[in-house]
């Protein structure tokens, strides 16, 4: 076996795979490829070839690394419960240590993902530089003057919500009527500045629904992007930072999120943290799931919507939530719930995926675009806000008739 390779640790992993190809056809890099090495197996085969020196640590592992979207549905069809999403991460730190990711892109990503993401009043600056940009038309203005790549990265950018829609929570939500329960809230990083109102939503029902809510000041970003991008050892201090504010919060029922991609990263860390994680990960429920347990107090009053659910990744196969978003959205009287062909496949979103892949991003977005198309919402309910931003943009794109909205947004409708 390679010293010194870094993916030593990894080669026990690789060996779980029994080469049986049942996760073929649900990767979607290999349904736009057809390449057995753009495959969830063939990904393996490389890192257990570079584990056990018969394969040089390459541009060749690079680049299917980070080609793959790490949604995790190779994981939902393993028969053999391979670990895809850990061993992708470690995989993505091995190359990253090595340097073969290269140029300005990557520069740019690693500034972002340590010095603004993570840090609230940096992210909380760029963000309302973004909207005054936005308000007055100044991005218009430049768009000409851009290079192709960055306009198409402009094309993907949602509007930044007004600094009103973006005011932080309070750290304490009472609840109201009879007290089921105290729960914590995980807020998120990007949450708080492009969807505040989900934030406020998910609050709101917790409180209309009885339960006392702690939101924690000291919290912070999850790690989830920073760990998808080969930063695992940063995404650990990030992780542990949350272990460490969310015990100050107290007893709890639950820590709850309506993310799904932090949600994901939360129930894992464990992984990450070992022991010290565990108490966290274990209390992590994504809101969904949360209210399909406690179940609703009271009667929803009607939406009459025709409503598409469409699964986050990181929800139906990081998590293993499917049902309960689609049972909570079917307790709304008149609420239609339509089905679609392609609701558990990626949309592309991935993270920052759709900006440093966006030819494969843009190929995987069209076939689900393709299914809802053909359903024909009036809504799309996704649990994740990277789902929620590309399939925007995608409706955009093709001028369809369709809005976006986070499940939890409905239900506040329809109970509070």
């Amino acid at each position: 076996m390679t010293e010194g390779s870094g993916l030593e640790a990894l080669h026990p992993g690789t060996l779980d795979c029994v080469h049986c190809g049942l996760c073929l056809s649900s990767c979607p890099t290999y349904r736009v490829t057809g390449r057995e090495t753009s495959s969830p197996r063939g990904r393996i085969y490389l890192m257990r070839g570079v584990a056990e020196g018969e394969v040089p640590l390459s541009d060749t592992l690079a680049e299917e690394a980070y080609l793959c979207l790490g949604c995790r549905a190779c994981e939902t069809a393993c028969p053999s419960g391979v670990a895809f999403g850990s061993l992708l991460e470690q995989a993505r730190a091995v190359v990253d240590d090595a340097g073969l990711r290269r140029g300005w892109a990557k520069r740019i990503e690693r500034f972002a993902l340590r010095q603004v993401v993570p840090r609230k009043p940096v992210l909380r600056g760029v963000m309302t530089g973004l909207s005054a940009v936005q308000r007055f038309g100044l991005d218009r203005l430049v768009l000409p003057l851009l290079p192709r790549r960055l306009r198409e990265m402009h094309g993907l950018l949602p509007k930044v919500p007004a600094a009103v829609d973006r005011r932080r929570l309070p750290e304490v939500v009472p609840a109201r009527g009879e007290i089921r329960g105290r729960v914590a809230f995980f807020e998120g990083c990007i949450m708080p500045e492009m969807f505040g109102a989900v934030n406020r939503a998910t609050v709101e029902v917790l409180a209309e629904q009885g339960f006392e809510v702690i939101v924690p000041a000291s919290q912070g970003c999850c790690g989830a992007l920073q760990a998808h991008g080969g930063e695992l050892e940063f995404a650990t201090e990030l992780a542990r930072a949350n272990v460490i504010a969310f015990r100050q919060a107290g007893e709890i029922d639950a820590v709850v999120s309506n993310s799904a991609g932090c949600g994901a990263a939360l129930r894992e860390l464990d992984h990450w943290l070992g022991e010290e994680g565990s108490l966290l990960a274990g209390q992590v429920r994504d809101i969904c799931e949360f209210l399909d347990q406690v179940g609703l107090r009271g009667a929803p009053r009607p939406l009459a919507r025709r409503v598409a659910y469409d699964d986050p990744c990181h929800l139906v196969h990081g998590q293993g939530v499917a049902g309960a978003p689609r049972r909570l959205l079917e307790a709304i009287p008149e609420l239609e719930l339509v089905a679609h062909d392609d609701p558990s496949s990626c949309c592309g979103a991935a993270g920052i995926y759709n900006l440093t892949q966006p030819e494969m991003s843009a190929a995987v977005l069209a076939r689900k675009l393709d299914a809802l198309e053909a359903a024909q919402p009036e809504i799309i309910a996704t649990g994740n806000p990277g789902c929620l931003m590309q399939l925007e943009a995608g409706v955009r794109s093709r001028g369809l008739n369709m809005r976006l909205a986070h499940p939890i947004e409905l239900l506040a409708e329809a109970l509070c």
